[in-house]
């Protein structure tokens, strides 16, 4: 048996924060890999390989990246890596690694499933439920498959696992799949440190939308509500910082609605750069469909920017305390009205961004690793024996 704080923990999750589609749940995977070695886990990172990125490669903090595979390949390589022979890891994926004393299998949408094959105790990472993104990214007989997958087979397949996730929400959401809610642990996100000088505020209304741009995180919602404003503001900017896939298509529509000089499409940015940008920012916009947390909203907060957002994306009820620290909307008229409600009104906006750097303060790196540090060790074979939970 192994004693907790000294085990083979083994993330499989599809990306890396090096991916360049990476986003908030590698951040938090990244975190709380690092807080598991900083306690004495031996801990490795399976994921998709990409770009120049090595195929491994070990980080500062001691978490081992394994990359194999493609966006979809990965999780048949998750599969054979842990299959391939007695020493598990070792024959596929370099030098030999062992087999992992506890997985955290990572379900972003599609799961590795990897209850069905391995011997080991296996906990459920689950940031968010892709109902609604489906359809949006695939076609109808795709989103048919891929929901069918995540609602009743994944459901099925880790049954008797521990589950973890970032916000009330999805655990409520989780919950109604038929997720037994004593076996859902909330480890929420904690939110980045704050790193550079402050930066004023910009002389002219300006908003920032922070992620990756792909067709579910509808900035097409933002454009039309600068363009609106802009007819009553004319000095009126949008950043839209990130890049993806998505970029070309919301560049024509800014040119379609006529804003071209009021939007600044930024790519990626530095953590340097993000600062400035949060600061300067009046307000954070985040029209996402759907989100298991809200970092962003957490991270404009610490800078003291309040955020708009939609209530029904979910995990960003978590993240802001609604009419507080920011506003949540219902439909896209609200959004508009709330935005420009919030850059009129120069008291009230302040107000909410000093609420909000006092609210970001509740959610520490620290504390997000210790409590999934908590789950993790419950878990290992040590604490849990490894008949409990496996597939008959």
């Amino acid at each position: 048996m192994t004693d907790a704080g000294n085990g083979h923990v083994l993330f499989l999750n599809w990306r890396d924060t090096k991916h360049p589609e990476g986003g908030g749940s590698e951040v938090y995977l990244e975190r709380v890999a690092a807080e598991l070695a900083g306690r004495g886990h031996r801990v490795t990172l399976l994921c998709q390989a990409h770009g120049t990125a090595p195929a491994e490669e070990t980080t500062p903090q001691g978490v081992r990246i394994v990359r194999r595979g493609g966006r979809h390949t990965v999780y048949l390589f998750a599969a054979l890596l842990y299959l391939s022979g007695a020493v598990g890891l070792g024959a596929l994926a370099g030098r030999r690694l062992g087999r992992p004393d506890l997985i955290v299998d990572v379900c972003n949408g599609m799961p590795f499933l990897s209850r069905l094959y391995a011997r080991r105790p296996v906990i459920a990472l689950v940031h968010h439920v892709h109902r609604e993104q489906w359809p949006v990214v695939f076609g109808p007989r795709v989103a048919r498959v891929g929901w069918w997958i995540e609602s009743r087979l994944a459901v099925r397949v880790y049954r008797r696992c521990r589950y973890i996730t970032v916000s009330e929400s999805t655990r409520g959401e989780l919950a109604e799949l038929g997720v037994d809610p004593e076996r859902i642990t909330v480890v929420h996100n904690g939110t980045p440190e704050v790193v550079g000088p402050a930066v004023a505020r910009t002389p002219h209304p300006s908003l920032v939308v922070l992620g990756r741009l792909v067709p579910h995180k509808r900035v097409e919602l933002a454009l039309r509500a600068t363009a609106l404003l802009a007819t009553e503001l004319p000095t009126l900017e949008l950043v839209v910082a990130g890049q993806g896939w998505w970029d070309e298509p919301l560049r024509r529509l800014a040119a379609d609605l006529g804003i071209e000089d009021r939007v600044r499409f930024a790519g990626f940015v530095t953590e340097a750069h993000k600062h400035e940008l949060l600061c300067g920012a009046w307000l954070l916009l985040l029209p996402s469909l759907k989100e298991g947390w809200g970092l962003t909203i957490v991270e404009a907060g610490a800078r003291s920017t309040p955020s708009v957002a939609f209530r029904s994306a979910g995990g960003v009820a978590d993240a802001m305390s609604n009419g507080e620290t920011g506003v949540l909307v219902d439909d896209e008229f609200e959004f508009f009205r709330a935005i420009r409600s919030l850059v009129l009104d120069g008291r009230r906006r302040t107000e909410m961004g000093t609420a909000a750097a006092a609210y970001s303060q509740r959610f520490t790196w620290a504390m997000t690793g210790a409590n999934f540090a908590r789950v993790v060790d419950e878990h290992l074979p040590a604490a849990q024996p490894l008949a409990d939970q496996r597939v008959p």
